[in-house]
């Protein structure tokens, strides 16, 4: 069973549906269904597939951070930005930094990892920002949905992993954060979900308030394809203009484009 928000994206929805899985939505985000999550595999004797309490899932997220190392010729990167939910990610790359160094494939590294959320739904960079690992729960109020956990179960791991390897934590608006999409399909020609638009923009602050400098190797987390979170930018882009298939309305088109009206 793969049991999800109600209003979660429609790409997110399909996607699962055409694999046949037995899908529930719920009425509530993600904080409320995981709780539920919990009570029905307490009470059917099922196991739960969710990163903060399968260890499975996070060994397996622990393999993007080889990635990156393998694929800048076995090296660290200086600073690595990643988007936070529950806050696991984050910890995951930090330990595979570690195990790396410790195998002896890569030389010590120095990065420092920086955690990016929505301001709708920021509880950890709250923390870091209060120079703290208590981590308070808020209700999630943002177009990213993919990221948007109130009561994230890793937080205090999360704040740590950051702290530790002399990081940062900030937050972005949702116009931040559509801005940020745009940023990088115009630049990189990637269309990013709303977690990736939130990791873009974030980078782009970290950078303004020179925490990252521009002349240093960093990693930019872009984790969903922005075909799954269409709606959230829809109502942000320009509407297509219609006309006939004729070129005096091409023409008119283009004459309101010189003069600056449209």
């Amino acid at each position: 069973y793969i049991i999800m928000p109600a209003d979660l994206e429609q790409g997110k929805i399909v996607g699962t549906l055409i694999y046949g899985a037995n899908v529930i939505k719920v009425r509530g985000n993600y904080d409320n269904v995981n709780k539920l999550c919990t009570e029905i595999a307490d009470k059917y004797g099922w196991a739960i597939v969710n990163v903060n309490l399968r260890p499975y899932y996070g060994e397996g997220s622990k393999t993007y951070g080889y990635e990156i190392m393998e694929q800048l010729g076995w090296r660290a990167p200086k600073h690595i930005v990643v988007p936070m939910a529950g806050g696991s990610l984050i910890t995951k790359i930090e330990k595979a930094i570690k195990e790396f160094v410790k195998l002896g494939l890569i030389d010590k590294a120095d990065t420092k990892l920086h955690g990016a959320q929505a301001s709708g739904s920021s509880p950890i960079t709250t923390a870091v920002k209060a120079e703290t690992d208590v981590i308070k729960p808020v209700k999630p109020k943002t177009i990213a949905q993919s990221i948007a956990i109130g009561n994230p179960a890793d937080g205090y791991f999360s704040v740590r992993s950051i702290s530790s390897t002399g990081g940062w934590a900030e937050d972005v608006t949702d116009d931040e954060l559509v801005e940020g999409i745009k940023l990088l399909a115009r630049t990189e020609g990637i269309f990013t979900e709303t977690a990736g638009g939130v990791t873009v923009a974030v980078t782009k602050k970290l950078i303004e308030q020179g925490r990252i400098p521009k002349d240093e190797s960093i990693v930019i987390s872009i984790t969903g394809n922005g075909l799954k979170t269409q709606e959230a930018v829809l109502d942000k882009l320009e509407i297509p203009r219609v006309i006939n298939p004729s070129l005096k309305e091409f023409d008119a088109i283009m004459e309101e484009k010189m003069a600056g009206v449209i």
